[in-house]
């Protein structure tokens, strides 16, 4: 057997395997002598058959199917011995039938070769690392919901502002009937809270599905129609009132507090706005933390220059699919995969330079801490090493689990890695100010 390798450029080239008759001969000859001491052909004992006969019924599928798999052993361990970093897998060039009378094949591959780049994560303009708190508003809007939640209603005739309206939703035309309660500062814009203010029992309000609420999703909840439905809906509709309540304060009292956090956790309001101040900003650690990542991963796809084998991924991507894809198909799939086949091939540099590879080890305690924090939901706050071990140990045994706790941990060392070493520049704000500055809203 021979291998060669032809560089079409830096990012293409074609290996050829040319394989010799001593290449395969001996397994050929193996297989077809085990075919014939267990072959029933008509007219000839078991065992018994001519081995003319066996070659010609069964030779050259045989031999098509040993050279397959030398073909396959070879390409592999070529590539590896020579350390050749493949984009996708290699693909045979066509050709004409294959003449498997003769005694030598010779086959071609196309292969797609990874670029060499430099990844710089210090550029001249600096990415924004967030920090989000919870500012005063935010504590005591809080501390206000936590008392209505707590609350208890107290029965109205006439609907005022923030009060909670019971009663019915109607639409024929569309087949909406759904009863309710809805909390008036739910809604949207002083003209819908204009129609309900001052409602009394019996009240037929007629209002517009579009644009009553303040949230988007509070449609699919009042009306009890799918997000589908909802994202197209725009009707007219009644609400029927059939009760007022309004929702008194709880007090702020060792009893709330200990319903809250558990007995004598919290004993004082200060140390409740500690509490929902220090839980908030721990939530928005992780949105800070994703945004940051979101930025990084932008930044090093927009400034890290290097070209794709483009023709031969496009050329790869009609075969890989569950659906064989044709020429259109596979470029418009390229096109959109594209950014994100450049940043895997980012992301493996820097794990591979900087050694951010995950280790069992490493893993296994990622699952252990997990474990622990989900016990200790269900008020399981000690459990004993062997039972952490043997639920670690069957999480293990799960590859889809594997897979994904392994991203979870990659992501987390990537994430420490760029706040190490990108440029960054520190912004405080309020959760409010930061979902305005980035999302728009």
């Amino acid at each position: 057997m021979n291998i060669t390798r032809e560089n079409k450029d830096a990012l293409n080239a074609v290996v050829k395997i040319d394989i010799e008759k001593s290449d395969y001969a001996d397994k050929v000859e193996k297989i077809l002598t085990d075919y014939r001491k267990s072959a029933n052909i008509p007219g000839f004992r078991k065992g018994q058959v001519p081995m003319g006969l066996v070659k010609k019924q069964y030779g050259k599928a045989v031999l098509a199917e040993e050279v397959n798999k030398l073909l396959q052993e070879s390409l592999g361990k070529y590539l590896n011995d020579e350390k050749l970093d493949v984009l996708g897998n290699p693909l045979p060039k066509a050709q004409d039938d294959i003449d498997w009378d003769t005694d030598a094949f010779s086959f071609e591959f196309e292969i797609g070769l990874s670029p060499e780049f430099d990844i710089k994560l210090k550029g001249r303009k600096a990415i924004t690392q967030y920090t989000i708190v919870a500012d005063d508003k935010m504590v005591q809007d809080q501390i206000t919901n936590i008392q209505k939640q707590y609350g208890q209603l107290i029965s109205k005739s006439e609907a005022s502002e923030g009060d909670e309206l019971t009663g019915v939703f109607f639409n024929d035309e569309v087949g909406i009937e759904s009863t309710t309660t809805i909390s008036l500062d739910k809604l949207k814009g002083k003209s819908n809270l204009k129609k309900f203010i001052g409602a009394k029992s019996g009240d037929i309000i007629t209002v517009k599905s579009k644009g009553l609420f303040k949230e988007a999703h509070d449609l699919t909840t009042y009306l009890k129609i799918d997000q589908n439905t909802a994202n197209d809906l725009n009707v007219q509709l009644t609400f029927t009132v059939n009760e007022i309540n309004e929702r008194g304060l709880a007090d702020l009292d060792q009893e709330l507090f200990d319903k809250l956090f558990g007995k004598d956790v919290v004993k004082t309001v200060t140390e409740l706005k500690e509490k929902i101040k220090a839980d908030a900003e721990k939530q928005f650690v992780q949105q800070s933390d994703q945004k940051l990542l979101n930025d990084v991963t932008e930044y090093l796809v927009e400034n890290t220059k290097f070209d794709l084998p483009a023709e031969f991924l496009q050329k790869w991507l009609q075969t890989v699919g569950e659906e064989p894809m044709n020429e259109a198909q596979a470029k418009e799939e390229y096109e959109k995969s594209e950014k994100s086949m450049r940043y895997q091939l980012i992301e493996s540099k820097l794990i591979v330079d900087n050694n951010l590879q995950v280790n069992f080890e490493e893993l296994k305690a990622y699952a252990g801490e997990m474990i622990k924090g989900q016990m200790a939901q269900f008020g399981q706050l000690n459990p004993s090493e062997k039972e952490v071990e043997d639920i670690v140990a069957r999480v293990l045994s799960n590859q889809d689990e594997v897979k994904r706790m392994s991203e979870q941990l990659t992501s987390q060392k990537l994430l420490s890695f760029y706040k190490d070493n990108a440029k960054l520049k520190a912004k405080e704000m309020s959760y409010e100010a930061f979902v305005k500055e980035v999302y728009g809203k």
